[in-house]
C-alpha cells in the first residue's frame, strides 16, 4: 500500500487524501464481499483510479474506468482549473491518457485496470454487466452529471455502492450538479446512505430497488 499512496500524492488530479482513502476502503469492502468489478467515470489523470485499482487487485478483480480524456469545462483554457502541461502539442487539445497511463505505471497497478476511452453515455449505453461499486466523478454540469448517474446508477448490483464525489449541498462550496444527482438518488429510494467523508458520499442500492 506504500507504493500505491505514493503514486497517488504524486499523481495530478483533485482527490484529497482523507476521500480516497474512504473511497479506497469502501472499494475494497464491496469487492470483497460482491465479487464483481468497479466503475470509474472521470479518469483524468488516474489519481483515484489507482485507489480503486489497489482494491480491485486485493479482491481479485478490476477496476472499469472511462474518460474521453479531452478534460471536463473546467480544464479548458481559459477556466480556473486548465494546465497547459496536459494539453497535446500537435492537436492543441487536453490529452490526459499519457499521463493517466504513467499514474498506473507507477503504481504497478495496470493489469488491474480495464480503460475505456469515451464518452460515458455512449459507453454505458453498450454495458449490462453490474458492478459493485460505481464512482461518479465526472463533469460536474448538470448535463453531464444527469447523463452519469442515469447511465450508471442502475448498473451498481445489489448490495453494492454508489460514490459521488464533489457533493457540496452549500453552493458557496461548490457546484451543484453532483448534489443534484445525490439527491435524486436518495429520493428514488433506490439507495440510502452509506456514510460521508467531506464531499465524497457513499449510497448503498437497496435490494429489490430499481433505479429513477
Amino acid at each position: 500500500m506504500t507504493d500505491v499512496l505514493a503514486a497517488f500524492e504524486a499523481a495530478k488530479g483533485f482527490m484529497p487524501a482523507d476521500e480516497g482513502m474512504a473511497l479506497h476502503e469502501a472499494a475494497g469492502r464491496a469487492a470483497a464481499d460482491l465479487g464483481l468489478p468497479l466503475l470509474e467515470v472521470g479518469t483524468y489523470c488516474g489519481r483515484s483510479t489507482i485507489l480503486l485499482a489497489d482494491a480491485a487487485r486485493q479482491a481479485g478483480t478490476v477496476v472499469v474506468t472511462v474518460d474521453h480524456h479531452r478534460g471536463s469545462e473546467e480544464q479548458q483554457p481559459g477556466w480556473e482549473y486548465h494546465d497547459a502541461s496536459l494539453v497535446d502539442p500537435h492537436t492543441g487539445l487536453i490529452d490526459t491518457v499519457p499521463h493517466f497511463r504513467r499514474t498506473l505505471h507507477a503504481a504497478g497497478l495496470e493489469e488491474h485496470v480495464v480503460a475505456v476511452v469515451g464518452r460515458s453515455p455512449q459507453v454505458a449505453a453498450l454495458w449490462t454487466r453490474p458492478f459493485c461499486l460505481v464512482f461518479i466523478d465526472g463533469g460536474h454540469t448538470d448535463e453531464h452529471a444527469t447523463a452519469d448517474y442515469e447511465g450508471w446508477a442502475p448498473r451498481v448490483a445489489e448490495g453494492g455502492l454508489l460514490a459521488i464525489h464533489d457533493v457540496f449541498a452549500d453552493p458557496a462550496d461548490g457546484g451543484q450538479a453532483p448534489y443534484r444527482v445525490y439527491r435524486r438518488a436518495l429520493e428514488s429510494g433506490a439507495f440510502v446512505q452509506e456514510s460521508a467523508t467531506r464531499s465524497l458520499q457513499l449510497l448503498r442500492r437497496v435490494t429489490g430497488s430499481v433505479v429513477r
